[in-house]
Order: C-alpha cells, then structure tokens, then sequence
C-alpha cells in the first residue's frame, strides 16, 4: 500500500515542479503582452495629445519661440507631482537625475521646439506635421551611425509604408511652393531634432522612470527656450485670457500629457516602433487642421491615413 502512495506523492511533486517552471514563463510572456499594450495605447495617446499643438500654436497670441517656452514651462509643476507620485508609489525603484542622456533629451527637444513652432506659421499643418514626424526615419539613421543599431525588416518595410502613408496625406501642398520652402525644410530639421529626443528619452529610461526623464529633461527645455524667447521675441507674456488659455492647453495637453506618455511608451516598446506609432500625429492634426482652419481632408488624404495605420501594423514587434 505505501509503494503507490510513493508513486503517487513522486508523481505529484513533478507535477507541481512542472507547474512551477513553467508558470514564470507563461506568467513572463503575460506580462509582456500586457506591457506592450500599455506602451501601444500610450504611444497613441501621446500623438493625438500632440496632434492639436500645432493648431494651438497659431491660436496663440505670442511668438513661436515665446508659445514653445510657456508650452513646456507651464507643464512642469504637473510633472513634477507626476514625478513626486511616482517615486512614492515605488520608493525602491531607480531614480538616478539629471543623466547625461536625460540632458541631451532637453537638449534635442529644444531644438525640435525651436524649428517646429516656426515651421508652423510658415507652411501648411500638414506639411509642417509630416515632416516633424519623419523621426522614424532620422531614428533609424541616427541609431544605426551613432549606436550601431539594426532593425528588422519588417520595420524597415512598416517605415516605407508609413512614409508612403504620409505623402499621400499632404501631397496636394508637396508641389514646391516658395512661400512654404522655409517651413518646410524647417519642419525636416525638426523631425530629425525628434528623432535625436526619441533615442535619449530611450536611454534615459534605462536608468530612472518616465516621470522623473520627463520632468528633468523639461526643466532643461524651459530653460533653454527661456533664453532663446527673451533673445528673439519683442514680448514674451500673452495679451488676453484667451491667450493664455490657449498656452495653458499647450502646455498640459501636448507637453505633459504627450511627452509624458511617450517617456511611458518608451519604457515598454522599442524605439523604432515608438516612433513609427507617432506617424497618427500626421493623421490627427490633418483633422483638427480641417476642423479649424479650413484645410480639408481629401480622399486620397484618408487613404493615406488608412496606410499609415497598415504601416504600424506591419512593423509591430513580434516575438521570437
């Protein structure tokens, strides 16, 4: 009688060793999935929090360099409850500041802001919009010259297909243009400055959380744009309510919530495919550009909205 009861507690054991190995595996690939999810929804997120800044800057009632300063300066006691909240919730989690990667995000974003609240006034949303977003593309280039880094081919496909996408979305104001040539090479000169922010931002979270990069890399942002506005703009206050409530959106809606869900998403997605999921940006700010200021949506426009989507698609991160 005792001879099963060995058989069977041996047999038992197995089991719940075979359960236990195999539980932090599916458990691990659980976990994952659910971390991609959250960095895809927040990644999303962030580029419709950033689709309308383009808007709000011409609504505003003060230079580009000046809205580009209140835009991230007006953010930062949100992010820094953010970042206080944070830290609270997981005291034992990495904090290291002011890291040279977190410094050099300042730096890139500052230069991002700079040319894109010029590029803005200067050529159409969309064009202005498509070309910023062309930071996959700088991603790429900048990863593979500065860091050695290779991608996959199906995101180097997913990338054409996205860049595709967003030709189509604003090839009615591609046609050369003189009036909007300055606007437009200065929106390629900002995407390339996002790209740059998007590999730091990507660093910088190796070494401390998303609220803390982008709290930091903002203070270093405000800083610079304060110079560069008291430098450049003839006045640096807003003259209305209305004008301030329009900085007032800009900074809590496009910086805190856009850049900070990007600090978020770049925590759990690879920074490629981050940066690929920016590209709805192009598509949201067609339409808040068509709702607003009257530049209306074509068919071919949608269709390229509809490309840009497949281009994420075939890009996504796959498991090996």
């Amino acid at each position: 009688m005792s001879r099963p009861d060995i058989d069977y507690d041996t047999h038992s054991h197995d089991l719940r060793e075979g359960a236990v190995t195999s539980h932090p595996t599916a458990g691990k690939a659980s976990d994952d999935s659910k971390g991609f999810v959250f960095g895809l929804v927040a990644m999303v997120l962030a580029a419709l929090a950033m689709s309308i800044s383009p808007s709000l800057v011409r609504l505003a009632d003060v230079g580009p360099f000046a809205s580009a300063f209140w835009r991230v300066f007006l953010a930062l006691p949100i992010l820094w409850i953010w970042m206080r909240y944070a830290e609270a919730a997981e005291p034992a989690a990495p904090r290291a500041s002011f890291t040279l990667a977190t410094v050099l995000a300042g730096m890139a974003f500052t230069g991002d802001l700079f040319f894109w609240h010029i590029s803005i006034l200067r050529t159409t949303i969309a064009n202005a919009t498509f070309f910023a977003t062309m930071a996959p593309l700088w991603v790429v280039i900048f990863g593979w010259l500065l860091l050695r880094q290779r991608v996959s081919r199906a995101t180097l496909v997913g990338l054409l297909v996205c860049l595709a996408g967003g030709t189509a979305l604003v090839v009615q104001s591609l046609a050369f243009n003189p009036s909007r040539a300055v606007g437009d090479g200065l929106a390629v000169v900002t995407g390339a400055f996002f790209g740059l922010y998007f590999l730091a931002v990507g660093a910088a979270r190796g070494r401390t959380n998303a609220a803390r990069v982008t709290f930091e890399l903002s203070v270093v942002t405000a800083a610079l744009l304060f110079l560069v506005a008291i430098f450049f703009e003839p006045r640096i206050l807003p003259q209305s309510a209305s004008g301030w409530g329009v900085l007032l959106a800009l900074g809590l809606i496009s910086h805190a919530g856009g850049q900070g869900l990007v600090s978020v998403a770049l925590g759990r997605l690879p920074t490629v495919f981050s940066s690929l999921v920016i590209f709805l940006e192009t598509i949201a700010a067609a339409l808040f550009a068509w709702i607003l200021f009257g530049e209306n949506v074509t068919l071919i426009q949608a269709l390229g909205g509809i490309i840009i989507v497949a281009g994420i698609w075939i890009s996504r991160p796959r498991s090996e």
